[in-house]
């Protein structure tokens, strides 16, 4: 199956990390990019060099922002093809010490942002024949536990609940929604959690000895998958839920 170019892409979180490297991949492929987060200089620094990238400053939590988000998109790509819900935000801390802020800005950014852009994106996505694509998390897939990140794991495991779901409801439509589930992926989210540097490299340096592949994952393993699953060629792929992790999570 040929593919469509170009096509027009919104990605949230798309100014650092798995989110920047997915924006470039769609832009390298030929397709037109909204870029959305909430801090204006690192979108600008992810679109710098590419002219059919586009970004969007705004705070996806916000109760108008869907609807902004679609708006733009569709003013300055004209069309809707994909919609990759990367956006999120981690916490570290046990159970005694979590507050009511900490728990809410990650089930906001993580579980409801995403459900609130992709119900604003339903029209335009069924004029294109869309594609939905949520990033989850392979640690927390399966029975496996995230202990002192349980609120996050909780919302990574909804939104995969909410992959499968709307691929059955959205499918009359045309629209297909699928997960990509990245294991350890090097972005420095953790240190920008509050996890100290060094804390982070030790544990890095960890869990390269139980990776079957024997690597941490950078951002382009993941964003070549994000790019891939909206292809064409991937059209009877639907409601799957993709680890991508060096084989982590089947050990």
């Amino acid at each position: 199956m040929t593919s469509t170019t170009p096509r027009g892409v919104v990605i949230t979180g798309g100014g650092t990390g798995i989110g920047r490297a997915a924006a470039r991949a769609f832009a390298e492929r030929g397709d037109r990019v909204l870029v959305v987060g909430r801090s204006p200089e690192p979108l600008a620094e992810t679109a710098d060099g590419h002219d059919a990238m586009h970004s969007l400053a705004i705070d996806i939590t916000d109760p108008g922002a869907p609807a902004g988000v679609i708006e733009t998109a569709l003013r300055v790509l004209g069309r809707v093809d994909v919609l990759v819900n990367n956006a999120a935000t981690a916490g570290f801390d046990p159970l005694p010490k979590l507050t009511r802020a900490d728990v809410q800005s990650q089930v906001d950014t993580n579980l409801l942002a995403p459900l609130y852009l992709t119900q604003a994106a339903v029209d335009a996505l069924a004029a294109t024949g869309g594609t939905v694509v949520n990033v989850g998390s392979a640690g927390c897939i399966g029975l496996r536990a995230m202990p002192e990140s349980a609120v996050y794991a909780a919302t990574k495991v909804g939104l995969d609940a909410l992959t499968r779901s709307w691929a059955v409801e959205l499918a009359s439509l045309g629209i297909r929604v699928l997960g990509i589930a990245p294991g350890l992926v090097d972005t420095g989210v953790a240190v920008r959690a509050g996890m100290p540097q060094e804390a982070y490299d030790a544990f890095l340096a960890d869990m390269v000895g139980r990776i079957p592949s024997g690597r941490v994952g950078g951002p382009e393993d993941i964003a070549w998958w994000i790019v891939a699953v909206t292809e064409p060629g991937a059209s009877y792929a639907n409601g799957a839920v993709i680890a991508v992790d060096g084989g982590l999570s089947v050990t």
